[in-house]
């Protein structure tokens, strides 16, 4: 059986299905690269969390993850220091979850960076509730002030773009929880993210930082405790 080719065109005339480019003689159109590029990826899922949050009736984004499920608490002991993350607009929100444990006997924690170049630390944060100890970080997010203690939680809640069932974790792109949980391996990492962030499965490296437990407005995907 010959090779189809479109109807009114000869082999030569052969064009590419998505460039309309003409083809040569028995050259085939290139398939589709795989997603395993990570700036592609998280430039494709951060429009699609983008769109997600701004379909989100405010009164029901003012309901969400205004606390942290039973199962979650459990692994956050009463008197621990809990790192959380200042959310964007449209990341998965801490406020509710920063509040609760203030409220409920744990010490909280924020990512602080001395400036671009440097590494990653958790500082400590008192004022969940008017956040009058924090001023604008170097990528103008909010952090602790520079005289704020350093702090070192057992339980960080970790700020991602996709994540997949089996718990592994697309960042920022920057590494910077990457690097700092390889430094302080008992520290317990817990993803919090939008449903609609999971993914079939995610590019991997070798310094990339598996999950303990990722925490979506419906359910929670845990691993070993």
């Amino acid at each position: 059986m010959g090779r189809w080719q479109p109807a009114g065109l000869t082999e030569g005339q052969l064009r590419h299905p998505a460039t309309n480019a003409r083809l040569a003689p028995n050259q085939t159109p290139p398939m589709k690269a795989p997603m395993t590029d990570k700036p592609t990826l998280r430039a494709r899922l951060r429009a699609e969390r983008r769109a997600h949050v701004a379909a989100l009736p405010a009164s029901t984004r003012a309901l969400i993850l205004l606390r942290p499920p039973a199962p979650v608490a459990a692994r956050v002991p009463e008197g621990s220091v809990v790192g959380l993350y200042h959310a964007t607009a449209h990341e998965a929100p801490t406020l509710g979850y920063a509040r609760w444990f203030y409220e409920n006997g744990r010490h909280l924690a924020l990512p602080w960076f001395a400036s671009r170049e440097a590494p990653m630390q958790f500082r400590a944060w008192i004022d969940p509730f008017d956040l009058t100890d924090l001023e604008p970080g170097p990528w103008g997010q909010l952090q602790p002030r520079a005289e704020a203690p350093e702090l070192v939680p057992a339980t960080a809640f970790v700020p991602l773009i996709g994540f997949t069932a089996d718990l592994h974790r697309l960042g920022q792109g920057g590494g910077h929880y990457d690097r700092w949980l390889a430094a302080h391996p008992n520290t317990v990492p817990i993803g919090l993210a939008w449903d609609m962030q999971r993914l079939d499965s995610l590019p991997r490296e070798d310094h990339d930082h598996p999950l303990t437990a990722v925490v979506t407005p419906t359910r929670i995907y845990e691993g070993e405790a």
